[in-house]
């Protein structure tokens, strides 16, 4: 039996080396649990387009580095101190750090923790993964792209075993992203419209809470035909290809040009950004969900000469992991889901093996996928 900071025997995992190259599917080693860590053996991790944006821009993420977020899985083996969750649990992660004493966490602000690094471990001890070339690193202290991840407790969430692997893996980001822009940030109110910008996992995710929350228009938009699709399937009440007709024009017709109460923003692109500001009516806000590049400068003219967001009391805001307290929510989507009022099925375009991940991703890119899911088979 290994010593507490011993390693294990060598798991797989998908290594990003360095900005702009393909994951490498890798032997790596993992710790034994110390302290707060928990050992989780994944049955299945989503492909999040943010992941393929760290390694295609770097987005300021050491390397090399196990990337992959969204992470469902068994317990195996906990840490000393680890008291909320236990062996045999089954667990969803969340992208988030909260190191749960600044004032934030004391809140229920996980997002705005003050703190996020002290979930690592410190620099004098061993890594928590390493392979022939030295220490990796975890994004957001997961590394989901892995047969097993060492996590801080206070970034997991055990579920309900009834929840299948694959849907519950997309919770921790696509439904906390996509859902809690519209419940936590926005707080979509019965009776409102809104549009969403992208009709990838998150912008679904979005649609669908819109349409809980009881909101009588929800537009969605993307330039993929596929996605439209999926996101009438989803719930939209219309959608606007907007590669084909003029956005702003297209919303101010189906609005009768009163415009949205609300434009969720799913892409990092400036220039949707930009066309979504264009689409509100009076006290409407645009939500900035889709990462963007560092030193992204959005341009914004308040001016009445030039725009309506001063005497039309409208706005811009950000909005990360949907201001989720993850330890609330999640389970609310896992309820959500098992008594079918949340659709994640269909969030699950197909499954793939680790060694697909490049060809899964190159996928995702070309469109028509909501999310590929990574599933690794249960130990015999």
């Amino acid at each position: 039996m290994p010593g507490i900071n011993e390693e294990k025997e060598a798991m797989r995992a998908a290594v990003t080396r360095g900005v702009g190259e393909k994951f490498e599917i890798s032997e790596v080693t993992i710790a034994e649990p110390m302290d707060h860590e928990v050992l989780v053996d994944i049955r299945a991790s989503g492909l999040c387009h943010s992941d393929i944006t760290v390694a295609e821009q770097g987005m300021g993420v050491p390397m090399p580095v196990v990337l992959g977020h969204e992470i469902a899985g068994v317990v195996t083996a906990v840490g000393s101190a680890v008291s909320r969750i236990r062996v045999g649990d089954h667990v969803v992660a969340a992208a988030l750090q909260p190191c749960g004493q600044c004032r934030a966490c004391l809140k229920g602000r996980l997002w705005a923790c003050s703190k996020p690094g002290a979930l690592d471990r410190d620099p004098g001890a061993a890594p928590r993964l390493r392979d022939g070339k030295g220490a990796l690193g975890q994004l957001q202290g997961l590394g989901g792209f892995a047969e097993q991840a060492l996590i801080h407790e206070n970034q997991l969430v055990a579920i309900d075993p009834a929840m299948p692997f694959e849907q519950a893996s997309l919770i921790g980001c696509a439904v906390a992203s996509g859902a809690g822009s519209v419940f936590n940030v926005a707080r979509v109110q019965p009776g409102q419209s809104v549009a969403v910008f992208g009709c990838g996992g998150v912008g679904l995710n979005a649609i669908q809470a819109a349409v809980l929350a009881g909101a009588t228009s929800v537009i969605g938009v993307d330039i993929q035909p596929e996605k439209l699709g999926l996101a009438k399937k989803f719930g939209a009440t219309e959608v606007v290809d907007s590669s084909q007709v003029d956005v702003v024009q297209a919303i101010g017709e189906l609005t009768e040009s009163e415009g949205v109460d609300h434009a969720f923003v799913m892409v990092g692109v400036p220039a949707v950004a930009e066309s979504a500001l264009g689409v509100l009516g009076h006290d409407g806000t645009v939500y900035l969900i889709g990462g963007m590049s560092p030193g992204t400068e959005l341009t914004l003219r308040p001016s009445p000469g030039d725009s309506l967001l001063l005497p039309y009391q409208q706005g811009v805001r950000g909005s990360w992991l949907g201001s989720s307290n993850f330890y609330n929510d999640i389970p609310l989507y896992v309820d959500l889901y098992l008594k079918g009022r949340l659709n994640l099925d269909d969030l699950v375009s197909n499954t793939i093996a680790l060694d697909e991940i490049n060809e899964a991703y190159e996928a995702l890119e070309g469109g028509g996928v909501a999310r590929s899911v990574i599933t690794f088979p249960a130990p015999s």
